[in-house]
């Protein structure tokens, strides 16, 4: 199989799903009103509240939910062959992900930009909102500290790629600072002025990186990096957004989306062949990445690229407090999922590109590997190219960018920089984290002062400083401390497990409140995917049960706990959610003359 033949099927296909599917909602389903005020417009306070530019909003969006999921597990799930993974993120980020990240969006932006646990208090019940949020709190911490083991991976004594990570965050600033200070909606002056200072960083990264005294700081060990990206979250959680999250993401996404477009033009000029089968002897179980069969791992191994809780986290977080305008929410819902689904695509060809035994010589720990019976074939010449050993580099990170890298290095004006390409192919990696990292950071904090207030009214209030700091204090730590003690290869299931848990229970509320607008013959749209996904998630949390259970270690034991406490949370959700739309259909039947009763607020 060539991969000039996959892109092309992908493009098609999210084109065409853009152009009618996602359309048939915006305008059908959920009639997006363009002349009805935005939750930004009525509450504008330039902190939380801030109407934003699409196109910047678009950036925020996307940074923040392509986080390192479209990028790691389609490298992980590689090792079930290149047609399961393809078929999934095809499927599912048309009928499944984009159509969640719509509907939630929707639903934030009706209901005055509250989270997805507070409308689900509004459209279900007060008690099925407070076990929302207890619930997506755990989910978020998982998430955290998930994604942020791939960056430890990844920056792990690299003071070249720590250093243009870090070099992006005063560029944010000042982007932050020229837009709405010095020259307020210049949103073309900010870009170029991000645009450039970002080249110039990742052209001059590899040579200053090498300076001695910046290269004894920024080498760092696992330790250090496992403290400072935690602070990393916090401070971005607890600063106005405009400040550094917004224009940080929306710099990340020149870099993100520039990459992958980039790395498309690759491989339609070098065409490169997949080596990997299109369906490989793990398929049924026993593979040496992913120990478990293809279903249903490869349903929460690939989650952000195909269907994702953590999109609605965001969803109804900061995105719906800053849309200006109702028709946005089909550009930014929909159009972002698409986007984030193509990445997956570019990632799983990155990966499958590699030869099998080379692909499984850098994802597998040495001892595991020479029991496989295969010999590194290409590995060996590559690591001598790029100057770094990459056998057993585990977590899907070193393989994906070795990939992109060996894709960048054929084509014909960037020959014989292999070795480029690869820290720079980690340093995206990186990106792609962090801002998923600092936005979700913000979200939970926003999730913990809502709990709080429950005790304390003062912490509903967004604008009381100590409350911004104590919550974002306690969030950070509690998913600092997951990243402190955990590795990939038992947090990454568990965040795969929870995560497409909590994007049925997303699709489900989605649901309810499609039946509550009187939308009942187009329930089908976000029920179908949804129920679709209940069992086969549950199912893969009681075979990741098992598997901690095994480990008889302290760690085992809590991750367990943990699984259990959120499967019976959420399915207590999914439970009264269900109930509710038969409660609501009965009542539909007995008198069809009876309207359905709008529950929408007005801002």
């Amino acid at each position: 199989m060539n991969a000039f033949i996959i892109l092309i099927i992908a493009l098609c296909i999210f084109a065409l799903a853009y152009r009618y599917y996602g359309l048939f909602i915006a305008t059908r389903v959920l009639e997006l009103d363009e002349n009805r005020k935005t939750p930004a417009e009525s509450f504008n306070d330039m902190q939380d509240y801030h109407p934003t530019n699409k196109y910047v909003l678009f950036g925020h969006h996307f940074a923040a939910i392509a986080g390192a999921g479209p990028l790691i597990g389609p490298v992980l799930a590689a090792q079930f062959g290149y047609l399961p993974g393809l078929i999934w993120i095809l499927i599912g980020a048309v009928v499944a992900g984009a159509v969640h990240d719509m509907v939630v969006l929707f639903a934030s932006v009706r209901f005055d930009g509250k989270s997805l646990s507070l409308i689900a208090g509004e459209l279900i019940g007060k008690r099925a909102g407070l076990i929302a949020s207890l619930s997506i709190l755990f989910i978020l911490m998982l998430t955290l500290a998930g994604l942020s083991l791939a960056v430890v991976k990844a920056l792990f004594m690299s003071p070249v790629n720590t250093f243009t990570i870090l070099a992006t965050i005063p560029i944010a600033l000042l982007m932050g600072v020229y837009l709405y200070r010095f020259r307020p909606g210049d949103i073309l002056g900010a870009s170029l002025i991000g645009l450039v200072l970002l080249i110039v960083v990742i052209l001059a990264g590899p040579f200053l990186g090498q300076i001695p005294i910046i290269s004894s700081c920024l080498t760092l060990g696992e330790t250090p990096l496992r403290l400072l990206i935690p602070t990393y979250g916090f401070i971005a959680a607890a600063l106005p957004v405009w400040l550094l999250l917004c224009p940080r993401d929306y710099l990340s996404t020149f870099l993100k989306i520039g990459t992958i477009v980039v790395l498309a033009i690759g491989v339609f000029i070098i065409q490169p062949e997949i080596h990997m089968p299109a369906v490989t002897e793990y398929f049924d179980g026993g593979g040496p990445v992913i120990p478990g069969s293809a279903i249903p791992f490869l349903f929460i191994t690939i989650a952000c690229g195909a269907l994702s809780g953590f999109h609605s986290t965001i969803g109804t977080g900061t995105t719906p407090k800053m849309i200006s305008n109702e028709r946005d929410i089909y550009f930014v819902g929909y159009g972002a999922m698409l986007m984030e689904g193509f990445v997956s695509i570019m990632a799983l060809i990155a990966a499958c590109a590699l030869i099998p035994a080379d692909y499984f010589a850098i994802n597998v720990a040495p001892a595991v590997y020479h029991t496989l019976g295969i010999v590194p074939v290409q590995l060996p010449e590559l690591e001598s190219l790029i100057g770094e050993n990459l056998a057993g580099r585990t977590g899907g990170a070193v393989s994906l960018a070795v990939g992109m890298a060996a894709i960048f290095a054929r084509i014909p004006i960037f020959e014989g920089l292999l070795s480029y390409w690869y820290h720079f192919a980690i340093m995206f990696e990186a990106v792609f984290v962090l801002t998923a990292v600092d936005t979700g950071t913000r979200v939970g904090r926003y999730l913990l002062q809502e709990l709080l207030g429950q005790v304390v009214p003062k912490f509903h209030d967004r604008k009381w400083i100590p409350g911004v700091i104590i919550s974002s204090f306690i969030f950070t730590f509690s998913w600092g401390y997951l990243l402190y003690t955990g590795e990939i290869s038992t947090i990454w299931p568990l965040f795969g497990m929870s995560n497409q848990l909590l994007a049925a229970t997303g699709l489900i509320i989605g649901t309810t409140l499609l039946i509550k607008m009187g939308k009942q013959k187009y329930m089908w749209i976000t029920a179908l995917p949804g129920l679709t996904m209940i069992p086969i998630t549950f199912y893969a949390g009681y075979l990741n049960i098992l598997n901690y259970l095994n480990m008889h270690s302290s760690q085992g034991y809590l991750l367990t706990g943990i699984s259990i406490i959120l499967m019976i949370l959420l399915a207590l959700v999914l439970i009264e959610a269900i109930y509710n739309w038969y409660d609501l259909l009965l009542v539909e039947r007995k008198d069809p003359r009876r309207p359905t009763p709008v529950v929408l607020p007005q801002s």
